[in-house]
């Protein structure tokens, strides 16, 4: 089969090819709909490097962005004015966007106080997250769910920078799940210690989270 249509187009454009392996691809053509998958999948990684998804891993979101691109073959039309990769790369795009907003929805968090950094920060196996400790107000769109991962890296560099000693450890132990009670044991001090102690913390990422507002993709 793609000895045929390889025969068929030695001359063809990009854009006249891409509308033949679509249409064949909405016939059930396996060929046709591994031929798109393979050529588009470089931009499906692309752009899945850019978002960051709330419990999921890298190859998670990709696995969006192809269910993306698989929404894209289905409803392309070729009498749209636009061409089928950019059509494509809006699929692929608010595929991932609405993966987000629905594990929002799935968590009751509400879209305007929602922060896509809902997740441990220093520790991997921690229990609570970044969204137990604050509330931060963002702009209300499924746009605020995501953040670009180096302006992450970035605030959490300077949440090491800004805590003190005593501080992290407290923070440390809170976002393990540990009680209040246990961190003043474990770390020699009272509960008011550790509460003041938390919220300095909570004050402190808040200010971080705010001035990285603007980063949000």
């Amino acid at each position: 089969m793609q000895e045929e249509i390889e025969d068929q187009h030695p001359n063809c454009h990009e854009q006249d090819l891409d509308y033949e392996l679509v249409d064949m691809a909405k016939q059930g053509d396996k060929y046709a709909i591994n031929k798109l998958i393979e050529k588009y999948s470089i931009m499906v990684k692309a752009k899945a490097k850019t978002y960051f998804l709330v419990g999921a891993d890298k190859e998670d979101i990709i696995q969006e962005g192809l269910i993306g691109l698989y929404k894209a073959i289905r409803d392309y039309d070729e009498d749209k004015t636009c061409s089928f990769r950019y059509f494509a790369d809006i699929c692929v795009t608010r595929q991932i966007i609405t993966a987000i907003k629905t594990a929002t929805r799935q968590k009751h968090i509400p879209l305007n106080t929602y922060i896509s950094l809902n997740r441990p920060m220093f520790e991997e196996e921690s229990e609570r997250t970044l969204y137990d400790m604050v509330t931060t107000s963002l702009d209300n769109d499924p746009e605020g769910l995501v953040i670009d991962k180096e302006a992450y890296k970035d605030m959490e560099n300077r949440m090491k920078k800004t805590l003190s000693k005593f501080e992290e450890e407290v923070f440390i132990r809170y976002l393990s799940g540990q009680s209040y009670s246990d961190i003043a044991i474990s770390l020699s001090k009272d509960a008011k210690s550790v509460d003041n102690a938390i919220q300095r913390v909570k004050k402190k990422l808040e200010k971080n989270l705010s001035e990285y507002s603007e980063v949000v993709l």
